[in-house]
Order: C-alpha cells, then sequence, then structure tokens
C-alpha cells in the first residue's frame, strides 16, 4: 500500500511540474512591458516571431514609463514601405527626429531618483549611442541589454514563416504586443511617482528594472499571466 501511495504521490509531482513548462511565443518589442518579460521568465522554451507586419500604436516600437506626470508614452519613428504589408523585420528607423536623446532624457528625468538608475544609466545610456537601421535589430539588442542588467539568460529561437496558428503546446502570447489587448495585472512594486499617481500597472520593464534593480528577477517569475 505504502508503495502505491508513493507512486501516486510521484505521478501528481510530475503532472504538477511538467504542467507548468511553458513554450512561448511572443513578439520582440521595444523595453517590452513587464508582461512580456513574465512570460519570458516563464518560459522554458521561447520563440520570437520575425515574420509578421508591421503594425502601427503597438508595442513594436514604443513603450511605456512613469514620468512626474504620469503614464507617459516613448515612440520610435519608422518608415513606412510602399507596401501596405510591410514586414515588420524590414522595418527602418526613421532618423529625421532625435528620438534617442529625447527618450534617454525622459528616462533620466523619470527614473534618476529611484533606487537603480545610477547602476544600470550606463548599459541603457551605451544602447541610446549606438544606430540601428532596423527596428527589429534595435528590440532584440534592447532585450539583450535588459537580461544582462537582470543577470538572466534567455535563449530563444526565430520563426522561419508566419504562424497563423500554433500548438495547443505552445502559450501564443504575441497579442502582448499590443497593450490594448494585454489585460495582466501585475503585483505592486514601489515606484518613484506612486504618491503622486498612485500604482501604475504593466509598464516597461525598465520601470521595474529601475525600482527593484536585480530582484526584478524573482519577482518576475512569481508573477502569473491570463
Amino acid at each position: 500500500m505504502q508503495k502505491r501511495i508513493t507512486i501516486c504521490f510521484c505521478i501528481i509531482l510530475f503532472i504538477i511540474f511538467s504542467s507548468e513548462v511553458m513554450h512561448v511565443l511572443l513578439h520582440p518589442t521595444y523595453f517590452p512591458s513587464i508582461s512580456h518579460f513574465i512570460a519570458m521568465a516563464k518560459a522554458e522554451t521561447l520563440t520570437f516571431e520575425v515574420e509578421d507586419n508591421f503594425q502601427k500604436q503597438t508595442n513594436r516600437n514604443r513603450m511605456y514609463i512613469y514620468s512626474a506626470n504620469g503614464m507617459q508614452l516613448l515612440n520610435i519613428p519608422v518608415k513606412h514601405g510602399e507596401s501596405p504589408h510591410q514586414k515588420f523585420k524590414d522595418t527602418k528607423i526613421d532618423e529625421t527626429f532625435d528620438w534617442r536623446k529625447q527618450h534617454f532624457k525622459a528616462l533620466e528625468a523619470a527614473y534618476r531618483s529611484s533606487p537603480f538608475f545610477d547602476y544600470f544609466e550606463d548599459d541603457i545610456r551605451d544602447l541610446f549611442a549606438k544606430k540601428h537601421r532596423f527596428m527589429m535589430d534595435l528590440n532584440f539588442e534592447a532585450m539583450e541589454v535588459i537580461n544582462e542588467c537582470l543577470g538572466v539568460n534567455f535563449s530563444y529561437n526565430k520563426t522561419t514563416e508566419y504562424l497563423h496558428e500554433v500548438n495547443n503546446d505552445i502559450k501564443d502570447y504575441r497579442h502582448l504586443v499590443n497593450g490594448k489587448k494585454d489585460t495582466t495585472i501585475i503585483e505592486p512594486y514601489t515606484q518613484v511617482f506612486e504618491e503622486k499617481h498612485g500604482f501604475i500597472n504593466n509598464l516597461s520593464v525598465l520601470d521595474l528594472l529601475f525600482n527593484e534593480g536585480r530582484y526584478a528577477a524573482d519577482y518576475l517569475k512569481k508573477q502569473k499571466l491570463v
């Protein structure tokens, strides 16, 4: 009887732990949202969709931060091709505007007084000092910078064709690229201006990084996604 109980218990444990193995599909975005990084932190295998078409008003070329006036949008201007179905991987950054200087100044103004901005400032500044031709290339490097700051290593694959449908064993989180469709509610953490505007949910992962430092890695693992 004891042997049977032990076997049953082992089977239950196997089911529990195997159910937590996640194969995740995401879009590469600009300094991704916290929900985006939660999905990455929970992924056993991670794949990025790189064969999609560019869509306006998504996090492909924008992020949200917490400024003294509340939520602030930082958007990167891009060049639009003649085709209405321009692939995101072929979308070039528009260098007509000095967006790099504007974005870093905005981050500096928003997070200079945060606990960990000084610690990660040089890593972020170095990224803005580079000139990327394609928006997607910048997004991948931005994620690599965040990974290094968090002290984590997320290995990933890239799609070779657009996945219209995915298998049941794959968690399709591509909808997270559209902030309006992202209904993730995260556990509150301390933010610089929360006494003025309250806690603002699911901003760019930079907000979490500057406020929590490397503790952010453990925070991400504890969060849940719908």
